[in-house]
C-alpha cells in the first residue's frame, strides 16, 4: 500500500457498535433508576457499569485495530455525555446529587462537544490525560451515588473531585481549542 492511501474502514465495525451499544444503555439505565427498590437500583448500576466499560473497550479497540472512523469520533463523546449526563440529571431529580453540582458538568460537557464540532473541520484535539482523570473521577463519583449504603462524605469527596476535574479540564480544552484554531489561521494566512 501506497503512504498516501488509506485504509477505508466500515462504519459498521466492533468499536462503533459499541458505542451505539452504549447510547442504547442509556435510556434502559434511566428507567431502572427511577424504578423503586434496591432491586432496581443494582440493576442501574450494573447496566451504568457496562456501558462505562464500553466506554473504556470501544477506544482501545478502535485504536488498537485501526477501527478509526468519522462516526466514532463523533458518536463516542456523544455517548459519553449522554451516559453521565443522563445519570447525573436522574440523581439531581432523585435529590441525591445538588444541581449545583450536575449543572456545570453538563455545562462543560456540552460546551466541549459543541466546541469539538466547531473544531472538526482544522482538527481533533486529543483527550487529554486530565480529561481522562475526569471521565475515571465522573463514573467512580456516580457509581458511589448508585450503590446502596455508601457513606455520604465519601460520595462528596469524589464528586468534588469531579466536580473540580471537570472544570479544570474544560477551561485547558478551550485554551488548547484557541491555540489550535490561531495555528490554524496563520497556516492559511490570516
Amino acid at each position: 500500500m501506497k503512504r498516501d492511501e488509506r485504509r477505508v474502514v466500515s462504519p459498521w465495525n466492533i468499536a462503533n457498535v459499541l458505542t451505539v451499544l452504549r447510547l442504547v444503555l442509556v435510556p434502559f439505565f434511566v428507567v431502572c433508576l427511577f424504578l423503586p427498590g434496591t432491586g432496581w437500583r443494582v440493576t442501574a448500576l450494573a447496566v451504568f457499569a457496562v456501558a462505562s466499560i464500553t466506554d473504556h473497550l470501544d477506544g482501545e479497540l478502535a485504536r488498537r485495530y485501526g477501527l478509526i472512523t468519522d462516526f466514532g469520533k463523533i458518536a463516542d463523546p456523544i455517548a459519553d455525555k449522554a451516559l453521565t449526563g443522563a445519570a447525573l440529571v436522574c440523581l439531581s431529580l432523585l435529590d441525591e446529587v445538588p444541581w449545583w453540582v450536575t449543572i456545570p458538568i453538563l455545562g462543560r460537557e456540552l460546551g466541549i462537544t459543541l466546541l469539538r464540532f466547531m473544531l472538526l473541520r482544522h482538527a481533533v484535539i486529543p483527550a487529554s490525560y486530565g480529561g481522562k482523570v475526569k471521565t475515571v473521577l465522573q463514573i467512580a463519583a456516580i457509581v458511589l451515588y448508585l450503590v446502596p449504603g455508601v457513606p455520604g462524605p465519601i460520595r462528596w469527596v469524589v464528586m468534588g473531585a469531579a466536580l473540580v476535574i471537570t472544570v479544570g479540564t474544560g477551561v485547558d480544552y478551550v485554551v488548547r481549542a484557541v491555540k489550535l484554531r490561531n495555528v490554524a489561521r496563520q497556516a492559511r494566512g490570516e
